[in-house]
């Protein structure tokens, strides 16, 4: 069962070139299915982030414990105010 990994992203303005740059080191960790970024539809709201992964597991022990999340963690969490939670979620009803 794949599981979508959900999080609002409270962006400071400029970050879409580095979104951009960041978006492949996340896209070729094992375990990962697709990505959805969503702009917000009235400013001053977060965007929304959604990734589906094989399992938790291949998002939290895989993506974050490897080079990649180094590298994605210094392009975009800079534009971070505050550093988002993230939840997961299982199959639609």
């Amino acid at each position: 069962m794949a599981v979508i990994e959900h999080a609002l992203l409270p962006v400071r303005a400029g970050s879409e070139a580095a979104v951009a740059e960041a978006k492949p080191l996340i896209e070729a960790s094992p375990g990962f299915i697709s990505l959805k970024i969503f702009r917000p539809a009235a400013t001053g709201q977060a965007y929304l982030l959604l990734v589906e992964w094989r399992s938790v597991a291949d998002h939290r022990d895989g993506f974050r414990q490897s080079d990649r999340y180094g590298r994605w963690r210094a392009l975009l969490h800079r534009f971070y105010d505050p550093i988002p939670e993230v939840s997961y979620f299982g199959e639609p009803l």
